[in-house]
């Protein structure tokens, strides 16, 4: 069941990667006066627990215009969505610190969320904070192709408090 859906969703990826990747003109670029990053992402939810492993598509929205240069890096807002194939959600707001080292681009981030456990794994409680790294590298000028791993954990605030540990490839798109 889970290679037929995780089959599913990379083919609905790939394709949404297809679409996004074709270039802008550069008449297109230069009507960018706000441009959105976008990330689309798909993976396994929760891959360490064989019985609770799920696949999991979302996407995370970053505004560029809110780029700040501080001590820590580029950091900069971001709001995302996730939902699993067992219909787990996953509401998140947070922040992002972007290093970019040449054509390769190291992205952590944090980010406080609502959970809602649907027919998945009972994290402990409706608020839960989620720790990533992704690597990225440039694929095309408004295009990036990454892989990142998260930890989703309610900080003990519940009762219980197993987390989630998850791995996702990512394409990346500036609009």
């Amino acid at each position: 069941m889970i290679n037929k859906s995780l089959k599913i969703t990379v083919g609905i990826f790939l394709f949404f990667i297809f679409l996004l990747s074709l270039p802008l003109k550069s008449d297109d670029l230069r009507k960018l006066t706000d441009p959105h990053e976008y990330n689309f992402y798909t993976g396994v939810f929760d891959f360490s627990d064989d019985g609770k492993k799920s696949t999991l598509v979302g996407i995370q929205h970053q505004n560029e215009n809110l780029y700040r240069d501080s001590f820590l890096g580029t950091i900069s807002p971001v709001s995302g969505f996730l939902i699993t194939g067992d219909s787990a959600t996953y509401l998140y707001t947070g922040i992002q610190a972007e290093y970019n080292i040449g054509k390769i681009n190291l992205t952590p981030s944090f980010t406080p969320g609502l959970y809602g456990q649907g027919n998945g794994k009972d994290l402990g409680h409706l608020v839960e904070f989620k720790s990533e790294v992704q690597l990225s590298f440039d694929l095309l000028k408004n295009s990036e192709l990454g892989f990142s791993y998260n930890h989703i954990s309610n900080a003990s605030l519940g009762d219980k408090n197993p987390g989630a540990n998850s791995y996702m490839f990512n394409f990346l798109k500036k609009f």
